[in-house]
């Protein structure tokens, strides 16, 4: 019954884990593989293993901690519906709530009573997810602070925030969205609720510097990574974005992302073991970041960290997105061999990525082309998928590949095979 009921579950864990094989036998491991996840849960008393591959990419310690919290998750889960006839029941629960209660299990950390208050809020956003308010989506978010007040009014001085306090303190229940002032004043772009662990929220925090962020910094919401690195042990902040998905923001920088109604993990360590050895790790780090953005952003882009000589590459050229045209010439001749963190920091990353056709960097991480149309007869095997997909993939054998999907996916590609998938 255990294994059935996690072949429920199956595909949920698949995605979340970009894409990896997972399985769940009886008995305990023979051999420790160590490029894969593999964990012992005990349920009524019987051993099972729990284990997770995936070529090409090991995964990160935040992956193998969540699925950690997913198996107790699990185990205790299973144990509350033994009675027989209730196998559908178990079921129905397990693929409306493992994921949520995993989710927060992992924002819980060591600490032992913040479990319920964190589902609480997770529900509480969920909802808010699904509601617009005059055609617009409903966006809010929380700064869930773990330190003392005084040192959280001695961080928002130092980062120059403004911070309004609430006489008394006030919890969160389900009635804390009805004034729709609660969801388009604070609007987690530079407003954010701030709350202690127990869901009581104490103020509202103002961003003081949003204005002078660039473009990719205010999508990654990096300064309240920031402010949440900096407020204690196990601080987290969660929003609704424009997009109506929950981002749950942590410590050391990830993103816990709800989009489409299923739970995936942006794990920069993923993406920075995939890059290791192509390209500058500063560069990398920014172009990671910029990928996510564009992803929240809904704007496709497919890129190359070339690995090879010039010839080749003008070998593989099959045009350009502006063909002849010499306006666009000049404007690509403006920023070839400028750096991915130049660019991002004028702010033209995302419009060159955002355009049509292959942007190529070299592994000093600058730009050698942009709008650059591949010879797809490079790919060697069919490719089921669109344009960007076709032209991942044929591209993925002359360096790595990143490729932002219109409706959001990130996926990783090398010598013609995908092989990580996020959201």
């Amino acid at each position: 019954m255990p294994i059935v009921a996690f072949n429920a579950i199956r595909e949920n864990i698949q995605a979340f884990l970009g894409g990896a094989a997972v399985d769940l036998v009886t008995g305990g491991p023979e051999e420790v593989r160590e490029a894969g996840i593999q964990q012992k849960v005990t349920i009524e008393e019987r051993d099972y293993l729990f284990s997770a591959n995936r070529e090409h990419l090991a995964f990160t310690r935040a992956e193998r901690d969540f699925c950690r919290e997913l198996l107790i998750a699990f185990a205790a889960l299973y144990s509350g519906f033994r009675q027989q006839g209730y196998a559908a029941h178990f079921r129905t629960a397990l693929l409306a709530s493992i994921m949520d209660i995993a989710v927060a299990r992992s924002l819980r950390g060591d600490h032992n009573k913040g479990f319920w208050p964190i589902q609480q809020l997770i529900q509480l956003l969920k909802n808010l997810s699904y509601q617009s308010y005059e055609g617009t989506p409903a966006t809010t978010g929380f700064i869930i602070q773990r330190t003392t007040q005084s040192n959280f009014q001695r961080l928002m001085r130092q980062r120059k925030h403004m911070l309004f306090p609430f006489k008394p303190p006030q919890g969160i229940s389900s009635t804390f969205f009805a004034n729709p002032l609660s969801y388009r004043f604070v609007d987690a772009t530079n407003l954010f609720f701030v709350a202690n662990i127990q869901m009581q929220v104490t103020g509202i925090v103002r961003i003081g510097n949003y204005e002078v962020q660039s473009n990719v910094e205010r999508l990654t919401q990096r300064e309240i990574f920031s402010i949440v690195n900096r407020s204690g042990d196990g601080a987290f902040a969660v929003t609704v974005n424009e997009a109506s998905e929950i981002e749950v923001l942590t410590s050391p920088a990830k993103l816990l992302v709800r989009r489409k109604g299923g739970w995936a993990i942006f794990d920069p360590d993923i993406f920075r073991l995939f890059l290791a050895g192509s390209m500058v790790p500063s560069m990398a780090d920014d172009l990671i970041w910029t990928a996510y953005a564009l992803s929240k952003s809904r704007h496709g882009t497919v890129v190359l960290i070339y690995s090879k000589g010039s010839r080749q590459l003008a070998a593989l050229k099959k045009g350009s997105v502006g063909g002849d045209d010499p306006v666009g010439k000049l404007l690509v001749d403006a920023v070839k061999k400028r750096s991915i963190t130049e660019l991002k920091q004028s702010g033209s990353l995302i419009r060159i990525l955002s355009a049509d056709g292959l942007t190529v960097f070299n592994r000093s991480g600058k730009l050698v082309e942009t709008g650059f149309i591949i010879d797809t007869s490079h790919a060697h095997e069919v490719v089921t998928g669109g344009g960007r997909t076709t032209a991942a993939s044929a591209a993925s054998f002359f360096g790595k590949v990143i490729k932002v999907s219109q409706d959001g996916p990130i996926e990783l590609y090398q010598e013609g095979r995908l092989i990580y998938r996020f959201g």
